[in-house]
């Protein structure tokens, strides 16, 4: 019966047999196609330049498409002028305009419409025409479409195909057709972006990023801890609050808050004048830090199964000596007088928040959860985010699968129950959500930016994968090894392939095939690091796109693109502006390591989608067949009947 009722509803649909048999063979034909390029970005940082250059660029894939398209049929400086256009075509246009004389410029025009039609042949010959056509931009969708179908070189096609080149150029229409043709390449280059987490902090545009991400054609993103701090911010919880305001003080990065999101700082900004006898960027860090750590105080306490008691620091303080112990050890504070460092804090309650103190993030609060652009971002997040996602075969994940010391999975405790493994990944996520989608004022959405925060810095959770988050230190300790933040045992055993197939298998991916992608920890290159471990089944691929991690890391991020033939990770240099790349057309400096080479070429039947696809036909198939036995009737036998 369940079954009848479902072809009852698929017939809607496909009310004929004809329109049955035409979806057969098009699912079927679909699934013979080549399976599209993946391309993988982590740790971005809110560096927007960066980010979006090697957007345009599809780390290098459209460089290597114009090579197999023109080969040494074109100089060197011809093709990296074409890849400097098809990145930039509004802003390269302008300086061919200004650079050409009038009397050089149509056959400047044809010159290029020809070979950008080329490039748009090479890049779209693995997608169906539907795919393509929903690519198009609407205002040139016929042109585009006979162009890319026409063969020029057809006699009795050369005369039409010229002549809409050349109608094209002289009614003035040139450049946007231009413009209309880069952008295709830059879309169906790329067929689906992974983003494995942290789009925020450090870098000053991280709204520019989420605004880019918004209006991408296939994109899924793994959220980092930095962008887990943001979504609290975005669902009230005042710790998460705390800590995206000092972070952006501690980065110079305020602009982001005030300009980027519009979040009114006036208040907090007051009070440091008043409390702290100035109201810079330095002074804000400190009074919003001294504000996060009786917040965090209060919700250790509130919460002892986090297990985070050895982070309740201000009530270790001797105001007297002006020593605070901290893990049995007592350490000298770099304070010269608490009445300037830390004038909120009251020695008898430390964690007491000021009257002035709560008014200050109260207003905050309401700044962050009335911020429309914000929420818009957040919710985005929501939609297109997870904790971990299954694509394709691979495992992708921000931070770690936290173990213990002996490599096994490490049992965690989320109010009252133990879970490890993808048990906890999930249990942490379906929290997360209840932090921003419940009721306010519920027990629920309490519990859940409590996760939130939890997720951002406690000693287990998957995404931190430290024992600790060494701020307070950081600040009022000199001596580094108070900061000393030990990570979790997960990256000891990131070569370990018994734990690495454990881990594959929890999540019921193959080991001798699939892959774990992850970012999170800098892999410093200049010391000898390798992303690749475990033979290529583990890859970390944060090299460090913020500038903040370039002298640690000696290069400019990693990212990795999965096409139908293999894997290859792509070491990027420092990126100077893109002004210069338009300018001089340079490109990022960028090196190939090809991690994978599939035995024998992928295709849409082996993803995913594939899969899907085959139910399809399966689901079809069973609706052909009630059509023909007549056990449900099709729109054509009706109208007979």
């Amino acid at each position: 019966m369940a079954n009848s009722n479902f072809l009852k509803v698929l017939s809607r649909q496909f009310p004929t047999e004809r329109s049955v048999i035409t979806e057969i063979v098009n699912l079927q034909a679909i699934l013979a196609l080549p399976k599209g390029t993946e391309h993988f970005l982590t740790d971005i940082h809110g560096e927007f330049q960066q980010f979006s250059h090697v957007l345009r660029n599809g780390s290098g894939s459209i460089r290597t498409k114009i090579e197999e398209v023109f080969g040494n049929t074109e100089t060197a400086s011809n093709k990296r002028a074409l890849a400097t256009l098809i990145y930039y075509p509004k802003e390269k246009l302008e300086i061919i305009r200004q650079t050409e004389k009038d009397e050089d410029l149509n056959d400047w025009y044809t010159v290029t419409l020809h070979k950008l039609v080329a490039m748009l042949r090479r890049v779209s010959s693995k997608y169906t025409r539907s795919k393509i056509r929903k690519a198009m931009p609407e205002d040139f969708a016929y042109v585009i479409e006979e162009l890319i179908t026409e063969k020029e070189e057809v006699n009795d096609k050369q005369a039409y195909y010229n002549e809409i080149l050349q109608t094209v150029i002289r009614i003035g229409a040139a450049e946007p057709l231009i413009e209309a043709l880069c952008n295709m390449i830059q879309r169906l280059v790329i067929d689906h972006l992974h983003i494995i987490g942290d789009i925020f902090d450090r870098g000053p545009a991280p709204h520019l990023i989420l605004d880019t991400l918004l209006n991408y054609h296939s994109v899924d993103i793994q959220w980092g801890n930095h962008d887990i701090v943001w979504m609290g911010a975005a669902a009230g919880s005042k710790v998460c609050i705390a800590n995206v305001v000092r972070l952006c003080a501690r980065y110079n990065n305020l602009d982001v808050l005030e300009e980027g999101y519009g979040i009114n700082l006036t208040p907090l900004v007051t009070f440091c004048m008043k409390n702290y006898g100035k109201m810079d960027r330095q002074a804000i860090h400190k009074a919003i830090s001294i504000i996060q750590f009786k917040i965090e105080d209060q919700l250790i306490r509130e919460n002892p199964e986090f297990g985070m008691n050895n982070r309740l620091i201000l009530d270790k303080i001797n105001f007297e000596d002006k020593t605070v112990t901290i893990d049995g050890k007592k350490w000298n504070l770099n304070v010269k007088d608490f009445s300037k460092d830390m004038p909120t804090v009251d020695p008898e309650h430390p964690s007491q928040l000021t009257d002035e103190e709560t008014v200050v993030m109260n207003r905050l609060c309401y700044s962050f959860t009335h911020c429309e652009k914000l929420q818009n971002h957040v919710k985005f997040l929501y939609k297109k985010g997870s904790l971990y996602k299954v694509f394709n075969g691979n495992l992708l994940y921000h931070g770690c699968m936290p173990l213990d010391s002996e490599g096994k999975f490490l049992k965690v405790k989320v109010f009252g129950k133990e879970y490890s493994g993808k048990a906890l990944y999930d249990e942490l996520e379906f929290w997360a959500r209840k932090g921003y989608f419940s009721k306010q004022g519920t027990k629920e959405k309490e519990r859940g930016e409590n996760v939130l925060w939890y997720l951002w810095t406690g000693p287990k959770s998957p995404l931190f994968g430290k024992d600790k988050m060494a701020c307070f230190e950081n600040m009022f300790i000199d001596d580094a090894a108070a900061s000393h933040e030990a990570k979790n045992h997960y990256y000891d055993e990131v070569d370990d392939a018994k734990v690495v197939d454990a881990i594959l298998t929890e999540f019921m991916l193959s080991p001798e095939t699939a892959h774990i992608i992850n970012g999170h920890v800098p892999q410093e290159v200049k010391k000898g690091d390798s992303p690749i471990k475990c033979g290529g089944k583990l890859l970390i691929i944060d090299g460090g796109f913020a500038a903040a991690y370039h002298e640690k890391t000696g290069i400019a991020g990693y990212t990795l693109v999965c096409n139908s033939y293999g894997l290859r990770l792509v070491v990027h240099e420092k990126f100077t502006s893109c002004d210069q790349v338009i300018a001089t057309d340079s490109d990022i400096v960028s090196d190939t390591i090809q991690v994978e080479k599939f035995p024998a070429r992928h295709y849409v039947a082996d993803t995913d989608m594939g899969i899907e696809i085959k139910e399809q036909i399966s689901e079809l198939e069973e609706l052909l067949k009630a059509y023909r036995k007549g056990t449900l009737f099709s729109t054509q036998t009706r109208m007979d009947l």
